[in-house]
């Protein structure tokens, strides 16, 4: 799979273009049911903004307590805002943010957060397409029909079948 698409002298990552794509349609799905439901679509765009935050500051953070050896070695990796993240921890402190914000704002945080919640799942599948683009979160080695097997990876092993579980996931 080819991660990057060059145009001139720009280079797009596909993982990151998916995530975009999966968090800018995923908003704007939350957005549609909050306006026929009466909301404040300003104030879910800065609840989006929070739970935002929240995520990549959890996400971070449970990546360096579960690479905690790495992260000893190299405490600087906390600012390497492409690698090193985990999607319990993102989760996780999405929530936090997002419940910070509701609270700070007098907002009701479960009327806000429906809006947002169904649109996870959507968001995430979309991620994981990117996933399988840059080769990582990929599965075993298999000799089954629907393994794959990438040829041009700087993650994945090149050449060997492997279970495609980003796609698996985002199907489900």
């Amino acid at each position: 799979m080819y991660n990057d698409i060059q145009i001139g002298p720009f280079t797009i990552h596909g993982y990151g273009l998916m995530c975009a794509i999966g968090l800018l349609s995923g908003y704007l799905i939350a957005e549609k049911r909050a306006s026929k439901r009466g909301l404040d679509t300003d104030k879910l765009l800065s609840l989006f903004y929070a739970c935002m935050i929240g995520c990549l500051v959890g996400g971070k953070t449970l990546y360096c307590i579960v690479e905690y050896k790495e992260f000893l070695s190299n405490p600087a990796m906390i600012f390497d805002l492409e690698n090193g993240f985990v999607i319990y921890g993102g989760l996780i402190g999405g929530f936090v943010g997002g419940w910070y914000y509701c609270k700070k704002m007098y907002l009701d945080f479960l009327e806000y957060f429906e809006m947002l919640i169904p649109s996870l799942p959507w968001a995430h599948g979309i991620g994981r397409i990117g996933c399988f683009m840059a080769g990582c979160c990929h599965g075993k080695p298999t000799d089954a029909w629907y393994g794959i097997a990438y040829i041009n990876s700087t993650i994945a092993p090149n050449g060997i079948k492997l279970i495609p579980t980003q796609l698996i996931s985002c199907f489900l």
